[in-house]
């Protein structure tokens, strides 16, 4: 600690030092300012006795011996490598760089703060309202830099990259993962460390998060020279993912749903008759006599064992999916239900979603219920050798989304509800973990900021098959990379719709399917039109399937597209090998926007429809229906080689690039020997 931290407080200051803690006490609230890594602070805010020690996403830290502080009578600084707080005498807080730029600072409107801004509005920025005999909804008010970007915070349905002008939701649904964690361009990363239900608007006049309900504020900032230095500083804040297997690098073979054993082997048989490339086949929901169960209804998948054995000598992971449904007759609820292993409803019928039966979401944030849950699935899944899970409705999708009517183990949704994947990971990361196994992974619908660290893929949900449906997972897939999250896919298609026969539908799964081949898992699912018939009235026979969606189901035109860019696939598995260990050991994203690699070149930070796979190869695919060219800009300070015809282009420039449907524009960087 710098020896100006050892100072002594006379009794008329507002501030006091707790080793390198800087703590601020005004009336109520006590605000605490720490370093929490290197260039980062975390700030907490109570109106309470106590601070609770509750680390949420964030992982513990080292203590830094690079701090200073120094008090000036009722105005204080604290500054942790290349981030400075100041506090002024009327409580406001400033961030600033190394350079003395202002990176963020509150907003404050009221006449305690003269030095700054004199107001009669009197709004604080940090308001703590009081809930009659509860917590406190919170709102923390940021000054606006109108010029601002800003970039991250998980995957929403929009078409926008720059989130700047944005409102978000801060709470799961199907196809929406809240993932607080936000990029600036001013040279600043903030992740709002509160998992309630709450709403951010990063509004051109002003910043405001909140939550709904909540105890404490809560959240970390950090500084850095370059997008990269910002991301691994949030990594090592939050936690890496493992390393991604081999196999998974691979192309993935999924449907709604294949609904019988010998059904699904023959489609894994036939790729490999074809000589097709496919790393895991994927058995989806309602191969169960009922949800809750987890475990094969026999009277379609009579034989597990000789199935899994079949395709691992084909070379294939089988991967199958599980709900964290339970229906109310199957034979575990009443246990789950007698042990506090279930959601709870506080008002009406205790029913969390209705989908094929009235069914009760387990509790993954109680260890006990996750412990009991993992049992099951060992006995009956992992056991027999299946290594991947599917673990789908992970948000979780409730039936009526009154997110203050479900209360939870560790406390009312409202509270800790965003957390819900986080531990659902945790549940069968834990046990993958203890059984020994390595580069764990799990395919999820949904994470919070964390959920990297338990193996989480997350794939972007139940979303459209369309070309707009295409563009929003574009930006979905850029933004969950940047909040932290670098296992990311999406159903290549879209999932609701397309029928293989429509040529329209045609057109745009093959530009979906040469988009998914840059992207961190390649992964062919959906539910295509027209439907199959149900099988049966219970069990694994309940639920109908949709249209064939094998790479050959879509015409012959469109099977050679895809077995074309399945082999480029292949070709670059030691490229992504190599970008997937940095992803674990440094948090990168796997896809990311251009300004991530050339933030020295100010256009790249304009450029929406453009991104790098890694550090070496640009994509720039067609994003709307009918188009056959499209405009591609190559960053400046490299050149760049085009991968269909071998031109080489210098950087800084744009091009028209014509691309029919078999081409996707392509371009590595420098002398890169990938494809």
């Amino acid at each position: 600690m710098d020896s100006e931290n050892k100072l002594n407080f006379d009794n008329d200051s507002f501030f006091k030092v707790e080793g390198n803690k800087l703590i601020r006490q005004y009336d109520s609230e006590k605000l605490y300012i720490e370093p929490w890594g290197e260039n980062s602070f975390r700030i907490r805010s109570i109106n309470q006795a106590e601070l609770i020690d509750n680390e949420w996403a964030l992982l513990p830290q080292k203590s830094s011996n690079d701090v200073k502080i120094k008090v000036d009578g009722n105005e204080a600084c604290i500054q942790n490598g290349k981030i400075r707080a100041e506090i002024d005498a009327g409580g406001k807080l400033t961030f600033y760089n190394q350079k003395g730029d202002i990176l963020l600072e509150e907003y404050v409107r009221n006449r305690n703060n003269i030095k700054t801004f004199c107001s009669a509005l009197n709004i604080d920025a940090r308001e703590f309202k009081p809930i009659l005999g509860g917590d406190y909804t919170l709102t923390m008010r940021f000054e606006s830099n109108p010029n601002e970007k800003l970039f991250g915070m998980g995957q929403y349905q929009q078409p926008n990259l720059d989130l700047k002008n944005c409102i978000l939701e801060l709470a799961q649904r199907n196809s929406q993962a809240s993932v607080p964690f936000v990029l600036s361009n001013l040279g600043y990363g903030l992740l709002w460390n509160n998992p309630g239900i709450g709403k951010v608007t990063f509004g051109r006049n002003v910043t405001e998060w909140i939550a709904n309900s909540t105890k404490q504020l809560d959240y970390w900032i950090t500084a850095g020279d370059n997008p990269a230095e910002i991301e691994q500083a949030y990594a090592k804040a939050t936690g890496t993912v493992p390393m991604m297997p081999d196999y998974a690098m691979g192309f993935w073979q999924c449907k709604l749903r294949y609904q019988t054993q010998e059904e699904l082997l023959e489609v894994a048989r036939e790729y490999k008759r074809r000589g097709l490339p496919i790393s895991v086949i994927v058995i989806d929901f309602f191969h169960w006599p009922k949800q809750g169960e987890w475990k094969f209804d026999l009277e379609y998948w009579p034989d597990p064992d000789a199935m899994i054995k079949e395709l691992k000598t084909m070379g294939i992971e089988l991967m199958v999916s599980i709900w964290p449904t339970v229906d109310k007759t199957s034979e575990n609820y009443n246990k789950m239900l007698e042990k506090g292993y279930l959601v709870r409803t506080d008002r009406g019928i205790r029913t969390t979603m209705d989908f094929l039966g009235d069914t009760v979401f387990y509790d993954p944030t109680n260890p006990d219920s996750r412990d009991f849950v993992w049992k099951i699935a060992k006995k009956n899944y992992y056991d027999k050798g299946i290594k991947i899970f599917w673990l789908d409705e992970a948000e979780p999708e409730y039936s009526v989304y009154d997110f203050d009517n479900y209360r939870y183990y560790m406390g009312p949704n409202e509270q800790i509800g965003n957390i819900y994947p986080v531990m659902y990971a945790k549940t069968f990361f834990d046990g993958m973990k203890e059984e020994g196994q390595e580069n764990i992974i799990n395919l999820l619908r949904c994470a919070w900021a964390g959920s990297q660290r338990y193996g989480a893929l997350v794939w972007s949900g139940d979303i459209d098959s369309s070309f707009e449906s295409l563009r929003n997972q574009f930006a979905a897939g850029l933004n969950m990379g940047i909040a932290g999250i670098p296992w990311w896919t999406t159903d290549i298609g879209g999932f609701h719709g397309g029928n293989p026969d429509d040529p329209d539908f045609r057109e745009c799964i093959i530009r979906w399917f040469e988009y998914g081949v840059f992207c961190p898992v390649f992964r062919l699912h959906g539910d295509r039109e027209a439907h199959s018939e149900p099988l049966g009235t219970s069990g694994g026979g309940l639920c109908a399937s949709g249209a064939a969606n094998e790479v050959w189901s879509y015409g012959e035109e469109a099977y050679e597209i895809f077995k074309k860019y399945m082999f480029i696939r292949e070709k670059m598995k030691p490229y992504i090998t190599t970008i997937m260990q940095e992803a674990h050991e440094k948090g990168t994203p796997v896809i990311r926007p251009l300004f991530y690699d050339f933030s020295h070149d100010k256009l790249c930070w304009d450029i929406g429809d453009q991104y790098m796979f890694g550090p070496e190869i640009l994509v720039a695919p067609i994003l709307y229906k009918g188009s056959t060219s499209r405009k591609v800009y190559l960053p400046e300070g490299a050149k760049w080689k085009d991968v269909n015809n071998g031109q080489i282009l210098t950087g800084g420039q744009w091009i028209n690039y014509d691309a029919p449907l078999e081409i996707i524009p392509v371009f590595l960087k420098n002398d890169a020997d990938i494809l």
